[in-house]
């Protein structure tokens, strides 16, 4: 019943651009502690992260780098159970160790949308394991993209999960490495079609969308994204939940510079849809972190 639950916010699409991290303690299943810090990332920001989380280059200026903070925020982590929602966030911070050139942290990383899947098949579909989604059918009242909030959210969640599962906080790190169910895992893809992933998969209810120019034929990301659990989809559509962009397309802005695909995406989210951008390169960091 005691961990720490964490969000981050990033300045744009390089996972490494952490601008913001929240960070709240659990103990006995309650928040007895908090706090947050907005971090300068020493990297650009998107105006469509801007949008999202309201935070500006003006906002963090006096802030501390990340390369200040890792050591700060790894002794607080150590050895602790740290609840997260999504694996974007433990992904965040492993591309930012990488850029500081400081070890991995050292905890146990616990990821609520796991656990939700698990605890709650009923809410399967578009959206359904949202931590916007998620707080709405439990009631929860927060301020989204604020990463103090965000973690605060995804602590109440995975204590309402060991509360209606009946399974504690330590079992709950086994049970997510468990397949939750025995589809095989041999898949191939074709492009253009719309591919299920293994519903054992790590990653299993997400849906991918490519666009852009990837370092490698978009059928070998299928198969590797596929194999991760994630279903992958020819076009962005209310049910994509990931949009995977090639390094170099992820920096350009202007309608001119960004695909058809990009744009829906990015007009989706600021309607309120949840959907995630990434470069291919934090990808492949997040289906290697995914596999771990």
């Amino acid at each position: 019943m005691n961990f720490i639950a964490l969000d981050v916010e990033t300045a744009n699409p390089d996972m490494a651009s952490i601008c913001a991290v929240g960070l709240v303690r659990f103990e006995n299943g309650l928040p007895v502690s908090d706090t947050h810090f907005l971090v300068d990332p020493e990297d650009y920001f998107d105006p469509m992260n801007v949008a999202i989380h309201g935070i500006t280059a003006e906002k963090v200026t006096g802030s501390p780098k990340m390369g200040e903070l890792l050591p700060v925020i790894s002794r607080a982590l150590t050895k602790n159970v740290v609840i997260h929602h999504h694996h974007f966030d433990r992904t965040a911070f492993q591309r930012a160790a990488i850029k500081h050139s400081h070890p991995p942290l050292d905890c146990q990383w616990l990821d609520t949308v796991m656990v939700a899947r698990r605890s709650w098949p009923e809410f399967a579909g578009s959206g359904g394991y949202g931590l916007r989604s998620l707080a709405r059918a439990f009631g929860i009242q927060f301020r989204h993209h604020d990463a103090r909030e965000d973690a605060r959210a995804s602590g109440i969640i995975m204590m309402r999960a060991i509360a209606d599962s009946g399974i504690d906080l330590d079992k709950w790190t086994k049970r997510v490495r468990l397949p939750i169910s025995g589809i095989p895992h041999s898949v191939t893809y074709r492009a253009g079609q719309t591919k299920a992933g293994i519903a054992d998969g790590p990653l299993a209810g997400e849906v991918l969308v490519m666009t852009g120019t990837l370092s490698m034929l978009k059928s070998e990301m299928a198969i590797l994204a596929a194999n991760a659990g994630y279903a992958v989809a020819p076009s962005v559509t209310k049910f994509t939940t990931l949009l995977v962009v090639g390094d170099q397309d992820a920096r350009r802005v202007g309608s001119s510079g960004k695909s058809a695909k990009h744009m829906k995406a990015e007009k989706m989210i600021a309607e309120g849809h949840p959907i995630r951008i990434m470069r291919e390169s934090d990808f492949l960091v997040l289906l290697a972190t995914a596999a771990v």
